[in-house]
């Protein structure tokens, strides 16, 4: 029944958990009703709720009837102007007025005045929020966005039942403060950085695991063969691969990047290598690509269903620091091209990518066609070297991980209740 319609494995520190049960939530034929999980979230690029989805998924594949979720942008739909306003800015603001993102994130330096404005703002929202926990009675919350904690903590202390809470937190290498709340029931990080942030914001150890980014389940089955996979998705067999992705919105110099890898990957009239580029929603973008006539072989496609075969089937991948995309092409052992970044919070993914060994930050669309034909002509040792440091860095069972962990939340709570 749905209550309302919304729409490494490298040496790790301590805290770094082993892989929890999956518990068996109420037995056989037990249950009164599915639990309700009310995952939060806002669309203010697209990793929280592809982190959502990839959540609802892994939630789905494990325990199937027995859960019930709901995908909530909690900022946009169900908070009351001017509230709401700043996440529909936030494209605008990334875009074209980057340094004044760059100063709302700095403002995390400062976590003590961060939290004291938050506290005061989430007073602006309370009444909204515990109207939305009545509504759905949710046997458990999770947040896989920064903006959300104090709004979730303020109206759950008004509320007389006990509903866990669970921050997923979706940055790879650098988390703002406002994702961290000492009253959260579990805490999901993905880096030692994230944990420290975590223990600096008195959330206990016990409570902070580390499992990596929730990615699409799909990214934990093997694919097929790349033989397999390119006759599938209609590729060349022999030529190297370089996948270009612009996220889900499109965003990026992706037509000056792709014109200098093709240029590179050109040899007196004759392909060296092939390209694949991925151009999310963004249609304009799709149709201006799909228009011109490129010098070798070339696919394009907008936002798809079917990435982990898209990995599975290039040599390396050219994209903007996201830490979902990122975490996804470790997964597929694929080096890493970064193109760019949002300042402040994806600015710590490129020393995350760079010191670990698994690519390289280009700067320029010339650097970055330059390094491909360098990689797969010149020093095909490299890829084959950076390959490996990816897949044993890559988190393959994180969702599962993550999944099963807050899972055991759940018992204790409907049996409370």
């Amino acid at each position: 029944m749905t209550i309302l319609s919304t729409r490494r494995k490298t040496h790790l520190p301590h805290w770094q958990q082993t892989m929890p049960p999956s518990p068996v939530l109420d037995g056989q034929n037990t249950q009164v009703r599915p639990y309700r999980i009310l995952i939060l979230m806002s669309d203010t690029g697209g990793g929280h709720r592809a982190s959502a989805e990839a959540l609802k998924a892994g939630f789905q594949q494990a325990y199937a009837a027995q859960i019930q979720i709901e995908i909530i942008d909690l900022l946009m739909e169900h908070l009351p102007w001017p509230l709401n306003w700043p996440p529909r800015a936030y494209s605008f603001i990334v875009n074209e007025a980057a340094w004044l993102w760059k100063l709302l994130w700095l403002s995390g330096n400062h976590p003590e005045i961060v939290h004291r404005l938050a506290m005061g703002v989430a007073r602006l929202g309370e009444h909204s929020i515990t109207q939305l926990f009545r509504a759905y009675e949710p046997d458990l919350i999770i947040s896989v966005h920064p903006l959300v904690q104090e709004f979730v903590i303020r109206a759950l202390a008004h509320m007389r039942r006990r509903i866990p809470f669970v921050t997923v937190v979706t940055d790879l290498a650098t988390a703002h403060p406002l994702w961290f709340h000492s009253a959260v029931d579990a805490c999901y990080v993905a880096s030692q950085e994230a944990y420290q942030r975590a223990r600096q914001a008195g959330i206990r150890p016990e409570r902070i695991h580390s499992y990596g980014l929730p990615i699409r389940p799909a990214f934990a089955v093997p694919t097929r063969t790349k033989s397999v996979l390119r006759t599938q998705l209609k590729m060349d067999h022999d030529l190297p691969a370089a996948l270009v992705v612009s996220g889900g919105e499109g965003v990026g110099p992706i037509e000056e990047i792709a014109e200098q890898v093709a240029a590179q990957l050109l040899e007196q009239g004759r392909p060296v290598g092939q390209m694949v580029i991925i151009c999310g929603r963004n249609v304009s973008l799709r149709q201006q690509m799909a228009a011109r006539a490129w010098p070798i072989p070339t696919l394009i496609h907008g936002f798809v269903q079917n990435m982990p075969e898209w990995m599975g089937a290039c040599d390396c991948i050219i994209t903007k620091a996201g830490p979902g995309t990122i975490a996804e092409a470790l997964i597929s052992g694929l080096p890493i091209i970064l193109s760019g970044f949002i300042p402040g919070q994806e600015e710590g993914n490129i020393p995350y990518v760079v010191d670990h060994g698994v690519g390289v930050y280009c700067k320029t669309p010339v650097e970055i066609g330059a390094l491909v034909r360098h990689w797969f002509h010149q020093n095909p040792a490299k890829l084959a070297e950076m390959r490996a440091k990816a897949l044993a860095l890559g988190s393959p069972q994180a969702t599962t991980q993550i999944v099963h962990s807050i899972a055991q939340l759940l018992i204790p709570v409907r049996r409370a209740n």
